[in-house]
């Protein structure tokens, strides 16, 4: 959530970002700006009020002691109104809370500069290209949802029937191979120096609301309605909830978290080719590294979880490049968001398998997380976060890139974590 002062001072930087986003309410920000006017000058109201009270009572009681009862109850009289007025301005000013909360839960963040302006994800840049051949299968090459039918490695019927479409069940070296990932990602992420974190998979509102996930993205969340919470979508949001409400010191930075759970979306509105398989699914795995940095480091730490998330991919063995997101495709909460997309080579295409943020204090706004400073005076620090990775669309281009004659060939890095190097 934007901060008000941020967008008083810097309206013009607001009203451009808005656009590279393609966000057409530009009316917002002067909506902003005169329901936050209204609240300060009722604040100041209501404060000459409370303040004009309080000298009338502390009189009131001296004309008591002094015997002046007639005076002291025509001062009473008028504090009576007073508290009339009051109660007037607590619903105005109540009023207008709200009515700012609703306006700056409704607006994006602000892009950085160096976000491309763009409508859809044709309109991304590519941030780094991969620099081979891509891999070329021959003719009897197999897509991965074929692939795992042959050495029933996952089976889509059963998933169906258990609990409908999007929900694969994995078995046998399919199970193995999953969850070798998953010890392999965390495993990286502990020699990076991020701590384990094993989250609740269900949040509150408070959590959805803190990671931005709410009220934006509430269509594409499972809810349970009679305990009033949330399936997580990724485990980004109870991890960086771990610092709600905190004020940190300024040398516990960078705090570096990372966790594995299942990730749940509804994934409503999907359709066509690009649901076939593992290729969207309404339950994955997913490790998810988070950072909590000092603004003045955050950018430089968006580069490291790059490199970190490229170590992974090759170690893997899979080829892949980088896409900086255009402003229409950012994410509500982002500032600056590169996706990795493997290629799959039974499809011969391209498949996101992570992104890696800067949400600046957009996050920390909603969570009022701040750190102190040397002079011990508080700011928002700044939250970042990436997959590392998600493991559905993984194990398909794993299964497809590495196909071969004899078998499905493991990667060097990964045979520790299966216990075997062939799938056949």
């Amino acid at each position: 959530m934007l901060q008000v002062s941020y967008i008083r001072a810097h309206k013009e930087r607001v009203i451009e970002g808005l656009k590279v986003r393609n966000y057409q309410d530009f009316e917002v920000v002067d909506k902003i700006l005169a329901v936050d006017d209204t609240r300060k000058s009722t604040q100041t109201s209501l404060d000459g009020l409370l303040a004009k009270n309080n000298q009338l009572s502390k009189e009131i009681g001296n004309l008591f002691k002094q015997g002046k009862r007639e005076e002291a109850g025509q001062m009473k009289v008028q504090v009576g109104q007073i508290k009339e007025e009051t109660r007037v301005l607590q619903d105005k000013l109540h009023e207008a809370e709200q009515q700012l909360s609703e306006l700056l839960f409704s607006v994006p963040n602000i892009p950085h500069e160096s976000v491309p302006a763009g409508n859809t994800d044709e309109d991304n840049e590519v941030y780094k290209e991969f620099s081979g051949d891509l891999p070329a299968l021959g003719a009897d090459a197999l897509a991965h949802w074929d692939l795992a039918k042959k050495y029933n490695l996952i089976d889509f019927e059963l998933g169906v029937k258990i609990s409908g479409s999007g929900f694969p069940l994995f078995r046998g070296k399919g199970s193995k191979l999953q969850r070798a990932l998953i010890n392999f990602f965390l495993e990286e992420a502990d020699r990076a120096g991020y701590e384990e974190i094993v989250p609740p998979l269900l949040v509150n509102e408070a959590s959805a609301t803190g990671t931005g996930q709410l009220p934006d993205k509430e269509g594409q969340m499972y809810y349970t309605e009679k305990d009033d919470l949330y399936l997580i979508p990724t485990a980004e949001v109870p991890i960086t909830n771990i610092l709600r409400n905190e004020i940190l010191e300024k040398a516990a930075f960078p705090i570096k978290l990372a966790g594995y759970t299942p990730c749940f979306r509804r994934e409503a509105g999907s359709y066509g080719k690009d649901v076939k398989g593992l290729n969207r699914v309404h339950q994955f795995d997913k490790v998810e590294i988070v950072q909590v940095t000092h603004p003045e480091k955050s950018y430089e730490v968006l580069q490291e979880m790059l490199v970190h998330v490229e170590g992974l991919l090759e170690k893997l063995e899979l080829p892949y490049r980088i896409l900086r997101l255009c402003g229409g495709d950012l994410g509500f909460a982002s500032a600056l968001t590169f996706d990795f997309e493997v290629y799959s080579a039974a499809q011969k295409r391209w498949l996101e398998v992570s992104s890696v943020s800067n949400f600046e204090t957009f996050q920390s706004n909603r969570l009022k997380l701040r750190y102190r400073d040397e002079n011990r005076k508080t700011h928002l620090a700044h939250t970042l976060n990436g997959s590392a990775l998600a493991l559905a669309r993984i194990v398909a281009a794993l299964l497809e890139n590495h196909q071969t004659p004899e078998g499905i060939r493991i990667p060097e890095a990964l045979r520790s974590y299966t216990g075997f190097d062939l799938i056949n």
